[in-house]
């Protein structure tokens, strides 16, 4: 405070209280002019706009150079010394509050506010005014200066003169500086013309009669309103000033004369008049202007923000609300490229409908997003008009009123195709380096079963050799060799599930039957480290993709091998244990008694590329993929952890809903009509495979239940279709050169519907983006290579029942 006070009386600042004091002197001088009504009271009076001006200029501290020129003024017509400190402590005190209380109320001095206008009418014009009005009638009454009677009407003088100086004079010291080029300068010299003419007019009327002086009313307002609207306040405050000046000097002139002196009061109280009406006219179109420039700005922001939305690179659709849903009133050329549809048909519609297929748990939040008008983010595909689909996330936010309402829903898109393309390829990337982590395990464990194989195949092969006698010896080794290639072929299921491609289905999964595949994975690197726990508890079914969730489980069973050391498995421990959460959602966790994980290190573990370990033992990037794949699916992975004391996983994955949950199929021993030996005839079985020697062994298993014919390609067996002979059903490799097996799906489909029906396809793995789609779309029994024998028995006789069933009938 000292500091401001030091500022307001060092040199620059005495300089300024002296010229504001000497510019008030002058305009009083003006106002004495017109005391018409009492010398002491005029209903002119420019000064109390001056220092207002004055004061929203150089700060509320330089009012001593208003109360020093009020002072002096004051005393120019004489009035006792007592008087004019009183006067001057009114007119200070008016032009403090108004400045005070404008500085309050957020004043602009541009005055392209109406707030603005409001404020400096009625707060400093209308108000602070009276505050002058009241002190001085009040105190040259007292003194005796004013008689008492012309108190009331002395007080209306006064504080009309010092509101209209407000009015008229304020605006134009607060506008005119600093100083701006002249837009429309053609149209600028042309009002300037008007107005001078119009003057002079004024000016002419005033001198003939006062009866002629109304004859400004017609042109006060048109001449304001022509500057309101193309040139603002600052235009309004001259042309005001202009005609309130030359008007005023006409008045002075028709006083000057001696033969006129008999008509002053009467020419006072038309003067107060109007000055009454310009301060009227002057209110109205300073109003008129700042709601002129509020539309204009408003313009400008909405142009502004039209030419932002056709920028942004993201998609943003603005709808209303309706009973039906939100309908598109916006879209911007983003989100119009997105969907290649045009504005006019976008209006109207709903963004819902333009959006792809989404999980069932993304839906169920969206649609409760726009049903409580809440924030919602989320990734959804967005169907273009060309067929293509395109990865999005979006965001929606409600646009609500003052009262709270919402009135509007903004959903903006962002393309994220690339990105998740990239994702899905960093997640193919990290199970494949799991994968690559445990290889030399998994080579251990295939060489174990195919040792045991091949043993157990040549033992059979001598035993039956040596004669009937050892056939018993024989068969005993075939089955024992059966069980060896299980254990190869389940291990190979292993490793196809967690390299498989595009697995995004979802279906119930039972999270302790996705556990069994990802701890043969590590059980053999697992052995020389810590012993393997499995404590399962009732759990519900996750509605997931079982390859996603066998991936993060891979991840962090590896995670928690690399974590305990070699060679002390008795002292350690990896446990997995599996139960139903207190909210009822299913929770699978990964416990070690590894060396843990540092406070400092836990809060980045799940950001990608941040890894403690070296380059050899892993990229950084399983955990974060871990954690977005168990946020798509709706859940969240925690993690707890001290140093020395190992670390504990959780997975926290929301329950399928039951209608999700598909009931098991009903055994096919149960079923009668799968049972080939109760049908009349023996079915015949098409086997379309490019390995002989496999389509042979399949023959070998299923005679002399069906008759097999076999055929080494898909033009092969289309021709034999085309001949006309009797199949039954069609078992097909789906991959092979030529025509492959979704080719020959196709012919059928033309030549022969009820038979591709009865198609049953093998595979050993989808590898292009075809073949993919079409095992995720086609109706058919898609069996996995090497197909057990019991599983292809039982897919056939469920494919071939119905058409001995209706050859039967």
């Amino acid at each position: 405070m000292r500091e401001r006070i030091d500022r307001a009386y060092d040199v620059r600042g005495i300089f300024t209280m002296l010229a504001l004091a000497a510019a008030y002197m002058v305009a009083a001088k003006v106002g004495l002019a017109f005391s018409l009504f009492h010398k002491s009271v005029s209903p002119v009076w420019p000064a109390s706009g001056l220092a207002l001006a004055g004061l929203l200029w150089f700060g509320v501290r330089r009012w001593p150079g208003v109360f020093l020129g009020s002072f002096l003024a004051t005393l120019l017509w004489h009035a006792p010394l007592l008087a004019s400190l009183e006067v001057s402590v009114g007119t200070t005190l008016e032009a403090v509050l108004g400045a005070w209380l404008l500085k309050r109320l957020g004043f602009s001095r541009t005055l392209e506010r109406v707030q603005d206008v409001v404020s400096l009418i009625l707060g400093a014009a209308a108000g602070c005014s009276l505050v002058s009005a009241l002190i001085g009638s009040s105190s040259l009454a007292s003194m005796g200066i004013l008689p008492w009677k012309d108190f009331v009407k002395g007080v209306w003088v006064w504080w009309g003169g010092d509101a209209m100086g407000v009015v008229v004079v304020t605006p134009v010291l607060l506008l005119i500086w600093p100083p701006r080029p002249v837009e429309r300068r053609v149209e600028a010299l042309a009002l300037a013309g008007c107005t001078l003419l119009v003057c002079l007019g004024l000016f002419t009327a005033a001198l003939v009669g006062p009866f002629s002086w109304y004859i400004g009313t017609f042109f006060f307002f048109p001449l304001a309103t022509w500057a309101a609207l193309r040139f603002g306040p600052r235009g309004v405050a001259l042309v005001t000033l202009f005609l309130t000046v030359f008007s005023l000097w006409g008045a002075m002139a028709r006083l000057g004369h001696p033969q006129l002196e008999s008509e002053s009061q009467y020419i006072a109280q038309t003067l107060l008049l109007w000055q009454l009406f310009i301060g009227v006219g002057a209110t109205t179109c300073l109003l008129l202007a700042a709601a002129s420039a509020g539309r204009r700005d408003a313009t400008k922001r909405v142009e502004l923000l039209a030419t932002a939305m056709r920028g942004v690179s993201e998609g943003v659709v603005i709808s209303s609300l309706s009973p039906s849903g939100p309908k598109v009133v916006f879209a911007n050329e983003a989100f119009r490229s997105m969907v290649g549809i045009g504005l006019v048909e976008l209006m109207g519609c709903s963004p819902v409908e333009l959006a792809g297929e989404m999980d069932p748990e993304t839906r169920q939040r969206l649609d409760a997003a726009l049903h409580g008008a809440e924030p919602f983010q989320g990734q959804v595909s967005l169907r273009h008009r060309n067929g293509s689909r395109l990865h999005s996330e979006m965001q929606l936010s409600a646009v609500r009123d003052p009262q709270g309402g919402v009135t509007h829903l903004v959903f903006t898109y962002r393309d994220v195709t690339a990105t998740q393309e990239l994702r899905a390829r960093l997640m193919a990337a990290e199970r494949v380096a799991a994968v690559g982590t445990l290889a030399a395990g998994v080579g251990h464990e295939i060489q174990n079963p195919l040792a045991y194989l091949e043993l157990n195949l040549g033992g059979a092969v001598r035993s039956l050799l040596r004669g009937r006698g050892s056939v018993t010896d024989a068969l005993t080794q075939l089955r024992e060799a059966q069980e060896g290639a299980e254990r190869i072929r389940l291990i190979v299921q292993d490793l196809r599930m967690f390299s498989r491609e595009g697995a995004q289905d979802r279906q119930p999964v039972d999270l302790r039957e996705v556990a069994t595949p990802a701890l043969r994975m590590v059980r053999h690197v697992l052995r020389n480290r810590a012993r393997l726990v499995e404590d399962y508890e009732s759990i519900p079914l996750v509605l997931a993709s079982e390859a996603r969730l066998g991936q993060v489980l891979l991840n962090l069973l590896v995670n928690a091998v690399q974590a305990i050391p070699e060679g002390e498995p008795e002292e350690h421990m990896v446990r997995i244990h599996t139960c139903t959460a207190p909210d009822g959602r299913a929770q699978i966790e990964v416990w070690d008694t590894g060396r843990g994980i540092h406070p400092e290190v836990l809060p980045h573990i799940f950001e990608p590329f941040f890894t403690t370990k070296s380059f050899e033992e892993g990229t950084g990037l399983g955990l974060s993929i871990c954690q977005q794949i168990v946020r798509v699916h709706g859940g969240e992975i925690l993690v707890s952890s001290e140093p020395g004391n190992g670390s504990v996983f959780t997975v926290l994955l929301p329950a399928a809903p039951e209608g999700a949950i598909r009931e098991a199929p009903r055994s096919l021993a149960e079923d009668p009509s799968s049972n080939p030996h109760t049908l009349s005839r023996r079915g015949r079985v098409l086997i379309v495979d490019d390995e002989p020697r496999l389509a042979q062994s399949m023959r070998l298993l299923l005679e002399p239940a069906y008759e097999v014919v076999i055929a080494t390609g898909g033009r092969e067996a289309l021709e034999m279709v085309a001949s006309g002979q009797r199949i039954d059903v069609v078992v097909c490799d789906l991959q092979m050169p030529g025509t492959t097996g979704m080719d020959l799906y196709e012919q059928l489909l033309e030549q022969a519907p009820d038979l591709a029906e009865r198609l049953v396809f093998m595979s050993g793995g989808a590898y292009t983006p075809a073949a993919t789609h079409f095992v995720r779309t086609v109706r058919n029994r898609v069996l996995e290579k090497p197909v057990p024998p019991e599983q292809l028995r039982s897919a056939i006789a469920a494919a071939v029942a119905p058409s001995l069933a209706h050859t039967s009938s």
